[in-house]
């Protein structure tokens, strides 16, 4: 099934798995949802930023001078209103110096189609690494707004971070923006007719936040 998905990344590791079994209990109360989705989003950070532009600095140890270093390329998250703010957390704990832009959208249930209502961003797109977070790359229409938003608005090095994709959701990200690389821990079967993801993780807004009753 990946075979003919582009710019994929699936971030395989025990603890990556044993989080996102978690996530997917429907048993699992919210505040332990929350807890977990944002200690695998800070998980998901080091493969996200593992080729972050580094330079070479002197440091002074204890005991002599040596040769350290720090990154010189800026961050911006943006999470997706309002299930991506879940992720922001975990990605700001190892990034802290990351700034944080907002893109409000929400699916039509007749449609599937985004809807915008809200954005908000740092200045110097261009020169910066963007990462849009959202759980769910579902339909990925939102995703295709969202980053076709960013790109009007100068960016240039986009990511999109999440925690399942379909195939649906990925081939439709990479039609729209080929360019756009994709990370996630588990691809997902197919969307229902409601274009919710399946196995997937029910509404993850509702989970993160406790709306779902």
């Amino acid at each position: 099934m990946q075979k003919d998905l582009k710019n994929l990344i699936i971030i395989d590791h025990p603890l990556v798995k044993r989080d996102l079994t978690l996530l997917r209990e429907r048993k699992t109360p919210s505040f332990q949802f929350r807890a977990i989705l944002r200690h695998l989003a800070g998980l998901m950070a080091y493969e996200v930023t593992k080729d972050l532009k580094t330079e070479k600095i002197d440091v002074h140890t204890p005991l002599e001078k040596t040769i350290g270093y720090k990154i010189t390329e800026e961050v911006i998250l943006v999470p997706i209103l309002r299930a991506g703010l879940g992720m922001v957390g975990g990605f700001v704990e190892y990034l802290p110096d990351a700034r944080v832009g907002h893109i409000g959208l929400y699916r039509d249930e007749e449609t599937l189609k985004p809807v915008d209502y809200y954005f908000k961003f740092p200045k110097k797109l261009k020169d910066s690494l963007i990462l849009v977070l959202d759980p769910m790359l579902a339909t990925g229409g939102s995703a295709s707004a969202a980053i076709t938003f960013l790109k009007n608005k100068g960016a240039k090095n986009i990511r999109f971070v999440s925690i399942v994709a379909s195939p649906e959701g990925v081939r439709t990200l990479n039609m729209a923006h080929p360019d756009v690389r994709i990370y996630t821990t588990a691809l997902d079967r197919t969307l229902n007719k409601k274009g919710y993801i399946l196995p997937g993780l029910g509404d993850a807004g509702d989970r993160i936040f406790g709306t779902g009753d």
